[in-house]
């Protein structure tokens, strides 16, 4: 006998729930990411044949996972989304073809980035000057982190010509070089050694003493901006992808120099 899908779904949505707090709130991953996926995809696929069945609380319907109490809850002026995935080529190309649609006519230009492995951060600066930094959370609230961002060197406090209020995302990330001399060094020491660099980022991120974030040589790339004002605002927002990366890096911001946009 088939099983019920209203006992599929519950069972899916306690298990993605259980792992969501497993990897965005105790930085602790018990699946490799495909697996992961894969039930999301599975729950959204029963969902959509059984609209009947859909939760406001289902875990398809936000991002992230919960805020940790350790630190202040920060609302997102601009909801913070999590990036759909596709499979395999045949996906990519459906989603390429969605986007041409949608264009009604005008030719679609892509651009391709890498995948940093580690926390999506938002960063608020107000006029010039950095004020907030946050996780993403569950993409409507995330946690107050500045005082730990403020200890990575690729951060400016202050930035030149940006409008007066300027929010800028990205990925803070550990890069290989800096978790394999810390681990080197806590071997050494009889220390306990970081399991990757995508959960040392986000571990370093949570420390009560920014101190312990400051020894992990954390590392920031933006790619996109969130909540912008004024005109110099409107023009970034307005801009095509690339542009608006240029005008993030001219504000003293680190951008990838591995993008590349395509036809």
């Amino acid at each position: 006998m088939a099983e019920d899908p209203r006992e599929r779904i519950a069972a899916l949505r306690a298990e993605i729930d259980r792992h969501n707090i497993a990897y965005h709130t105790n930085d602790a991953p018990e699946i490799p990411d495909i697996e992961f996926d894969l039930l999301v995809r599975e729950l959204r696929e029963l969902e959509e044949r059984h609209p009947e069945l859909v939760d406001a609380e289902s875990p398809t319907q936000g991002v992230g996972s919960v805020t940790s109490a350790t630190f202040a809850p920060v609302t997102h002026a601009v909801p913070m989304m999590s990036l759909d995935n596709a499979m395999d080529a045949d996906e990519l190309q459906a989603w390429g073809d969605r986007v041409s649609r949608g264009l009604d006519g005008e030719p679609a230009r892509f651009v391709c980035e890498l995948k940093i492995d580690g926390l999506a951060m938002s960063l608020r600066y107000e006029r010039g000057a950095l004020v907030t930094a946050a996780t993403r959370g569950d993409g409507r609230t995330g946690e107050d982190v500045t005082a730990n961002v403020r200890t990575i060197s690729d951060i400016p406090h202050q930035i030149q010509g940006a409008p007066p209020v300027f929010e800028v995302r990205g990925e803070v990330y550990m890069p290989v070089s800096a978790f394999d001399a810390y681990n080197q060094a806590a071997t050494e020491a009889g220390e306990r050694t970081l399991v990757n660099p995508r959960i040392a980022a986000a571990g370093s991120l949570r420390q009560k003493d920014s101190a312990v974030t400051a020894r992990r040589s954390l590392a920031f790339w933006a790619y996109d901006v969130g909540e912008v004002t004024g005109d110099v605002g409107t023009d970034i927002t307005t801009a095509d992808h690339t542009a608006m990366l240029a005008t993030v890096e001219q504000f003293g911001l680190p951008v990838n120099p591995a993008i590349r946009p395509v036809d």
